[in-house]
């Protein structure tokens, strides 16, 4: 059941509210949160019901791991927590990737398993892994079983995140915070229906020129300077609509029930550089990577080249968690590059990088986000010929052309002019050519000027964060409208709320996953 589906927002979600509302009203709290967790049990297995073993199993074993470690502090034990996690994450999501690698290398005949990912293991695997570490360290308080399994299987959060943190979400489950309240759903409703029509039809309305640009590709097909920019630009703005619409549709429905989820997306294209673009890009795996990962690994201690090996290898595990295959690697691998060459050109020159100079942060955006780009077709491409080709195709190594239809409205004097620096007319669509660069340049300016739902919802507490972005958010435009764009709860903002809404339901005829689904 995907959350842009008319079986959620017409069936599901509505019986979910009443019964909340209901409960909370006749019965215990306790009782409520009974009904969020069997809610959320029944969302997770209506993809596969044969799966839920899997999810309950999970919850019931690291829970009693986790209040074993809180008394006795047992570093094998945890070692054994944490490896079991790891190990079923690893059957699940590297099997066929490991064995097809095997086969590939030594010419074996080893049938692969075709094993199935369960839906959002990745995500409730890190979760409770925090927790198991929190619990070692003695930073847990023993919570009655159902807040724990609430805590991992709440559903706004449960398939594709943010990643929530035990100390985030168990003491509002025991202050009681879950209530159905006029506010709470009036904010909720506000940012699921911009999250909703940020997916289904901008992401959703993006994403055919992207898959046709990445089929092409994948096929063993070229394609030159435009096309390949005009594809690999519409798959980062894709990505980004799908995965922002999620987050805030996540947000949305945890408010419905008066729940406050973590901020896990906050204008990442605005980033003047990679470690920003990082503080705003899936902010609640970054956070797990740096505090249970990075600093596990020794973090800045011992010098740069420690400093610098850790940063490498948590983005390349960050890739690997993303996805089984060697693209994934490479985005990893890029990742942690981009992050070592920021570094080492902080510390080389301080001054340069402290500078709020326009010139600098401009060229400083330019490259994060070109950066961005290069990796996100890596990330999008299903080989690693087919991501050669597009980066090729983006150099103009397959030339660079305009269709003839625009080709001809030029003039004689401006076609000997393209002519003569190599460019050529082709036998393209105009019309397709001029609506995906409308699209892209659109998307460019709307993430770039507009302010986030973060900013619009800022007065209403819409989600939970303490960050600041503010110095570099003076950048751009949007920065100085933002009071302008504050929701409030009046009619016309309940007007315009009702119409994103409404767009969003009119496109869901062919329900689309969400793209963070697959991790």
């Amino acid at each position: 059941m995907l959350f842009n589906s008319f079986e959620f927002i017409f069936a599901f979600l509505p019986v979910v509210v009443l019964l909340v509302w209901a409960f909370g009203r006749f019965a215990s709290f306790q009782a409520v949160v009974a009904v969020l967790v069997a809610a959320s049990l029944f969302f997770y297995g209506w993809w596969n019901p044969v799966y839920l073993l899997i999810i309950v199993l999970s919850m019931v074993i690291n829970y009693q791991l986790g209040k074993r470690l809180s008394k006795r502090k047992e570093k094998p034990l945890l070692y054994v927590g944490v490896l079991l996690n790891l190990f079923s994450l690893g059957y699940f999501k590297y099997t066929d990737f490991v064995l097809d690698n095997v086969n590939l290398l030594l010419e074996s005949p080893i049938p692969l398993p075709n094993v199935v990912l369960p839906l959002a293991i990745s995500f409730f695997t890190f979760q409770q892994v925090a927790y198991l570490v929190d619990s070692f360290r003695g930073e847990t308080v023993e919570k009655h079983p159902l807040d724990y399994a609430l805590f991992v299987t709440f559903f706004p959060q449960l398939i594709a995140g943010p990643i929530v943190h035990h100390k985030e979400m168990l003491p509002q489950f025991a202050k009681g915070h879950a209530s159905i309240t006029a506010n709470n759903m009036g904010i909720g409703l506000s940012i699921f229906a911009m999250g909703l029509f940020k997916k289904a039809v901008i992401a959703d309305g993006i994403a055919g020129y992207a898959n046709t640009a990445f089929v092409t590709v994948d096929t063993g097909g070229t394609l030159d300077f435009f096309p390949a920019w005009a594809g690999a630009l519409a798959y980062t703005f894709q990505l980004y609509f799908d995965f922002s619409g999620y987050s805030d549709m996540a947000i949305g429905l945890a408010r419905m029930f008066g729940i406050v989820l973590p901020l896990n997306f906050y204008s990442p294209y605005k980033a003047v550089n990679i470690s920003e673009f990082w503080r705003r890009w899936h902010m609640t795996l970054s956070r797990f990577l740096r505090d249970y990962l990075y600093i596990a690994l020794g973090g800045n201690r011992n010098g740069n080249f420690n400093r610098y090996r850790n940063l490498f290898l948590t983005m390349v595990l960050g890739g690997i968690w993303h996805g089984a295959g060697w693209n994934f690697l490479i985005w990893g691998v890029l990742h942690g590059s981009y992050l070592m060459v920021f570094h080492g050109w902080r510390n080389l020159c301080p001054t340069l990088h402290a500078s709020k100079h326009i010139a600098a942060m401009g060229l400083g955006w330019g490259l994060t986000f070109l950066a961005a780009v290069v990796s996100w077709v890596f990330f999008r491409a299903t080989t690693f010929d087919g991501a050669v080709t597009m980066l090729k195709g983006m150099v103009g190594q397959y030339g660079i052309s305009i269709p003839q239809g625009i080709w001809s409205r030029l003039g004689t004097s401006i076609t000997s002019l393209l002519d003569a620096v190599g460019m050529t007319a082709s036998s393209a669509s105009s019309s397709a050519f001029v609506s995906v660069w409308i699209w892209n340049v659109c998307l460019l300016v709307a993430v770039l000027v507009l302010p986030n739902t973060q900013d619009m919802f800022s007065r209403s507490n819409g989600s939970l964060s303490n960050l600041s972005f503010s110095k570099h958010d003076a950048f751009w435009p949007g920065h100085k409208w933002v009071s302008r764009f504050t929701w409030q709860t009046t009619t016309g903002w309940a007007l315009w709320m009702a119409v994103l809404f409404v767009a969003g339901v009119m496109t869901l005829s062919q329900v689309s996953e969400f793209l963070y689904f697959q991790f």
